[in-house]
């Protein structure tokens, strides 16, 4: 759920294109579900079949030939296109349906394009047990090979399982996986010791959407919303656009339509870097390397409490409570165990947090002189220059410090990262006159700041 939040990188795609365009073109036909497959039925997904279902046991002549006009006239329909305009494209390519098509094996490699797999069989893995799944991954790899004459540098399953992103990144056999919708732009996932490269598909961007509802009726509404997706991703700057396709569907002339307006649209735009999919997984890999750091979610309790326990000056509990949370990725970066920790420190009682306030030190006072603060303290104290005033300076502070503790019963907090000397004791002046409920609600605030900001020295 967090992704890369407000640390999106400002990316510059070569040739300081503003827009990565990623054309995708799955191949499927004869890969489908199928009793001359040994598969129990038919196939029923994606094509201009409305309401198609499974045919247990039988073959359904209208689908065979529907994915067969895939085959044989909308992949050459597209490949024209395509060649003619000198455009990189990406095959997900199904190792079953790419082994029955060795002619248009032949022209994707021609052409030079990007051969990724689709895994071994285009069928559903939702309930396929996991051995069972890890089994077809290692046999698309091995067939894909076979086929192509090279092993794929990525891969898509599609009608995937909650498993197969953890199986195909263990394969450790692939530069980038796209078995996820959830960016616009590349990322790494960590799963063990391998940092996997994920670059995000779509399912909106996609002609499938002529074969479900709601979704396109004319190639002029797919078109469109090309055209208005690539106008939004230039104005923004730095995004990849990825756009899903299949030969049995925009291969047919009225919906081409729709595409060919589109890369019209962005031809006279320009600001487009058109690539395959590993050429952005290089571009990324290069530009954007995996960097890997401590991440509090992973952490045993010990191991969490040492490190953050002292966010909170001399009060190890909140960090203690806050383990206890459904901490998860959202809070490995500094915002993120903010909360957390912010969280347990609300819900204590008005003494625990007293108890906070008072673990505080005086500003400039006697343990600052006898260099008895903790480390947190110390650097932030000095930040201020608090470490380095004069006499009257100091005696200025003391007499604040006793006057505010002599009223309130605690010392007084502020985050001194965010002042001046110069502001810090116009703060002073200003809340030693606050009553002293204003003045705790004050004090928690700027001890959840100095939290912050000490967190902030340590985390994303």
């Amino acid at each position: 759920m967090i992704g890369y939040g407000p640390r999106a990188p400002r990316v510059v795609w070569p040739g300081g294109a503003r827009v990565a365009i990623s054309l995708v073109l799955n191949y499927e036909e004869g890969g489908e579900n199928h009793i001359l497959h040994g598969d129990a039925q038919s196939e029923a997904f994606l094509s201009d079949i409305a309401g198609a279902a499974p045919w247990p046991g039988q073959r359904h002549w209208n689908m065979d030939s529907i994915y067969e006009y895939g085959a044989r006239a909308g992949f050459w329909r597209l490949h024209r296109l395509f060649t003619d305009r000198a455009l990189p494209v990406t095959i997900y390519g199904v190792a079953t349906a790419l082994a029955r098509s060795p002619e248009q094996v032949k022209a994707m490699k021609e052409a030079g394009w990007d051969i990724a797999s689709h895994g071994l069989k285009w069928v559903e893995h939702r309930d396929m047990p996991e051995a069972e799944e890890r089994a077809q991954i290692a046999e698309a790899l091995r067939l894909h090979t076979e086929v192509v004459g090279e092993p794929p540098r990525g891969w898509y399953t599609g009608r995937c399982s909650v498993d197969t992103v953890a199986l195909t990144a263990a394969t450790g056999a692939l530069d980038w996986i796209s078995d996820t919708y959830d960016d616009d732009l590349p990322y790494w996932l960590e799963l063990g010791e391998r940092d996997q490269l994920v670059i995000p598909y779509t399912l909106e961007a996609n002609d499938m959407r002529f074969a479900t509802s709601p979704g396109w009726v004319t190639g002029q509404d797919f078109g469109q919303y090309l055209i208005d997706s690539y106008e939004t991703l230039l104005a923004e700057g730095g995004r990849m656009f990825s756009i899903g396709l299949h030969c049995r569907l925009i291969g047919r002339p009225g919906k081409l339509a729709g595409l060919v307006r589109f890369l019209d649209h962005v031809a006279e735009k320009g600001g487009a870097w058109f690539a395959t999919r590993s050429q952005i997984a290089d571009f990324w890999a290069a530009t954007y390397p995996p960097l890997r750091y401590e991440r509090p979610s992973r952490m045993d309790r010990d191991t969490f409490v040492a490190r953050y326990g002292s966010i909170f000056e001399h009060s190890p509990w909140i960090a203690e409570r806050a383990w206890q949370l459904e901490l998860g990725p959202a809070h490995d970066t500094a915002a993120g165990l903010h909360n957390a920790l912010a969280r347990m420190f609300r819900s204590a009682t008005r003494e625990e947090r007293l108890g906070v306030l008072k673990a505080h030190p005086d500003l400039a006072g006697k343990l600052a002189q006898a260099r008895r603060l903790t480390a947190e303290s110390s650097n932030e104290q000095s930040s201020a220059g608090l470490d380095a005033l004069t006499d009257d300076e100091r005696a200025a502070f003391q007499a604040r410090n006793e006057a505010y503790v002599k009223k309130h019963g605690f010392p007084f907090i502020i985050a001194v990262r965010d002042h001046s000397r110069a502001s810090i004791l116009q703060a002073f002046d200003t809340r030693i006159a606050n009553d002293t409920d204003t003045e705790f609600a004050t004090a928690c605030r700027q001890v959840e700041r100095i939290a912050e900001i000490r967190l902030s020295d340590l985390l994303p």
